[in-house]
């Protein structure tokens, strides 16, 4: 029963995260760093707060009265993951949803989920949950193979796109992704899943503010908000830092007054975009209460956000114009994503 709900908690996440950036599409006439910078306020400082404040009593003492080393590997990964979820954004404005999220999002599985059995090897005393663990039973060695499969599910993806870049003209790509560029996309892409999957990384440092908040009465469901809390203060300060550069560069700054464009409805739409965005580790905390912080964990959340941005992708016409053969390629790229799903799940059950 834990392992069921564990699987229905990283459902709820995966299905926000794979949303968020569907409000995102109806703000106008603002620039992209306006309207990430804006939703990034709320995803990345305002609802972790509220969200840690209502389920974490006392958690601004926790924070504070933890030693300084765990607080700056949480916050150092949170920046490092700041920097993936920068170019996460760059991803879906080159690639769409479908194709950018399955390919960063893919790469983030595979890391995000050998990040920390790896980091328990190296670093701590621990023996059952190590990455040497998992090659000597038979459940790691599935949990191994759902990797591999989840990056040929990448490539799989990958060469969808590459199909539809020399099937389509310039103007039949750009009518569902304005800034369709394939290059540039898969390099952005590849940079964001590597560095998205610190994020795993921080949660695994943040760990003993997790232990006190139980220590001290928290919900164990909820222990990992206090976490939240100091590893997005790491993607804050990287986001906010590009999207001011980026203000001053492009001189945007006008964006947040500018009374031609729907103010209420633009602060609105990013406020949304931001809100849904937290829910994916809000309800990914959860799921990783009930089922460990292990590889089966991270993929599995991954794996979901892949399936709903697809549908998303598919349902918003991205694929549009594609012959069959592409059209069944991204759909077999997906799918074999979903299957790594089945390993992981199958080998975390031994």
């Amino acid at each position: 029963m834990q392992a069921i709900l564990g699987i229905f908690f990283h459902f709820v996440g995966g299905f926000a995260s794979g949303s968020f950036y569907i409000p995102f599409k109806k703000v106008k006439n603002w620039a992209w760093e306006s309207y990430w910078i804006v939703g990034g306020f709320f995803s990345w400082l305002i609802v972790p707060f509220l969200a840690a404040w209502i389920t974490v009593p006392d958690f601004l003492s926790i924070i504070s009265k933890t030693d300084s080393a765990t607080i700056f590997w949480t916050y150092f990964m949170g920046v490092l993951w700041g920097i993936g979820g920068l170019t996460f954004g760059l991803a879906m404005r080159y690639l769409g949803m479908s194709l950018g999220m399955s390919v960063a999002l893919g790469y983030t599985s595979a890391f995000g989920s050998l990040i920390p059995p790896i980091y328990r090897d190296l670093f701590t005393s621990d023996t059952t949950h190590t990455f040497s663990a998992m090659l000597k039973s038979p459940g790691g060695l599935l949990v191994l193979s759902g990797v591999v499969v989840c990056l040929l599910g990448i490539a799989i993806c990958g060469a969808a796109g590459v199909m539809k870049e020399r099937e389509l003209s310039e103007d039949q790509k750009k009518q569902s992704i304005q800034e369709f560029d394939l290059k540039k996309g898969l390099i952005v892409a590849t940079v964001s899943g590597i560095l998205s999957a610190c994020f795993n990384f921080g949660i695994e440092a943040g760990k003993p503010m997790a232990a006190i908040a139980v220590e001290q009465g928290s919900n164990p469901l909820f222990q990992n908000n206090v976490i939240f809390v100091v590893l997005l203060w790491g993607g804050l300060t990287t986001n906010l830092l590009w999207c001011l550069l980026l203000n001053i560069r492009n001189k945007t700054f006008g964006d947040y007054v500018n009374k031609e464009t729907p103010l209420a409805g633009n602060y609105f739409f990013a406020a949304l975009a931001g809100t849904t965005w937290f829910f994916q580790f809000f309800f990914y905390g959860m799921g990783e209460s009930k089922l460990g912080n292990g590889a089966s964990s991270w993929i599995l959340h991954m794996a979901f956000i892949i399936m709903i941005s697809s549908l998303w992708g598919i349902t918003l016409r991205e694929w549009k114009g594609v012959s069959r053969r592409t059209f069944l390629t991204i759909i077999l790229g997906v799918a074999t994503i979903m299957a790594s799903v089945l390993l992981v799940g199958y080998g975390n059950s031994f």
